[in-house]
């Protein structure tokens, strides 16, 4: 018979097991020990999953992955919301916890993933930044690098704005809905949007965040278009805050007379660009961005060299050019 002692420290570690593995979206912890040698584990970890960009990221990557499965497992996820840090750096500490050899992240703050990241690169994985890069002064106080792969935000947005330009004059109005402030896309993108308003003289009466979200850009739009009633157009900084434009004007009833672009080539903007509601967008090509950081993260397991940063390509989205295609 059991000591008593026993059967109650054997009881314990049955029932901390038990509630492991019933915890959804858990596992149980491992004991610490690196994973046997096999196929490597590559973590996608994205931004907000409620926004179709990244889940159209995520189905490229599990596509590409179930066409190569031989060559690499993939654990993909995300988060609620673009403002959900904290659950970001948490999804981090998990995939180190796990062992996976490789991470590629699109963080949801270019400073505050910083640290977590060059943790996970201490641990001896490898870190792939795609879509929204790092900060540079951060990484060079941290001392941390990671190959960026994604595309050149501040050139994307110019082209847009460029084409905004040309159904405008001198002198028009237009108001401006930036990203989180703490997102090197984002001001990436509001820099090319005022690059392109400055040189064909077009005046930007506001710039405020709609911090990537629909509801957010709805409810600013909806109040900046009140304050401004002569306005001419609006651009915004990703597609989901074009929606929330789009929804903003059609309730003033200004819907047609007031132009939306914006930043991401989702498939409900494309459509909205074929009706003509909204005129353009730029298409990140969100299903190919995920597997350029997953093909980059497997050839550094390969070689044990991290390869130079890769551009990815954007792409003006008009109305012409989807009735071409």
């Amino acid at each position: 018979m059991m000591p008593q002692k026993q059967f109650s420290s054997c009881l314990l570690l049955a029932s901390t097991l038990t509630a492991a593995s019933l915890t959804p979206g858990c596992k149980p912890a491992d004991s610490g020990s690196p994973k046997p040698a096999g196929k490597p584990r590559i973590a996608l970890i994205m931004k907000s999953l409620a926004n179709e960009f990244f889940l159209t990221m995520e189905n490229g990557a599990k596509a590409h992955q179930q066409a190569h499965a031989s060559d690499y497992e993939l654990l993909a996820n995300g988060i609620k919301d673009e403002l959900d840090v904290s659950r970001q750096i948490d999804l981090v500490e998990q995939m180190i916890a796990q062992h996976v050899e490789a991470i590629v992240i699109a963080p949801a703050d270019s400073k505050a993933l910083v640290p977590v990241c060059k943790k996970a690169q201490a641990a001896g994985i490898t870190v792939v930044n795609i879509d929204n890069k790092f900060d540079d002064a951060v990484l060079a106080a941290s001392g941390a690098k990671f190959p960026f792969v994604g595309p050149d935000n501040r050139k994307g947005a110019k082209a847009v704005g460029d084409f905004l330009a040309t159904k405008l004059k001198a002198g028009d109005k237009v108001v401006l809905i930036e990203g989180a402030p703490n997102a090197f896309n984002g001001v990436q993108r509001k820099l090319g949007f005022e690059d392109a308003m400055k040189a064909a003289g077009i005046d930007i009466v506001s710039s405020q965040s709609g911090y990537w979200e629909t509801d957010k850009a709805n409810q600013v739009v909806a109040a900046l278009i009140n304050e401004h009633p002569d306005v001419k157009a609006v651009l915004c900084a990703n597609d989901s805050m074009a929606l929330g434009a789009v929804a903003a004007l059609r309730g003033a009833g200004k819907l047609g007379q007031v132009l939306v672009v914006g930043y991401d080539g989702i498939g409900a903007v494309q459509n909205l660009v074929k009706e003509r509601k909204i005129l353009a967008t730029a298409e990140q090509h969100a299903d190919r961005l995920a597997i350029f950081g997953i093909e980059y993260a497997l050839e550094m397991l390969k070689t044990k060299h991290a390869p130079a940063d890769r551009e990815t390509p954007v792409d003006l989205i008009t109305a012409e050019k989807l009735a071409g295609k």
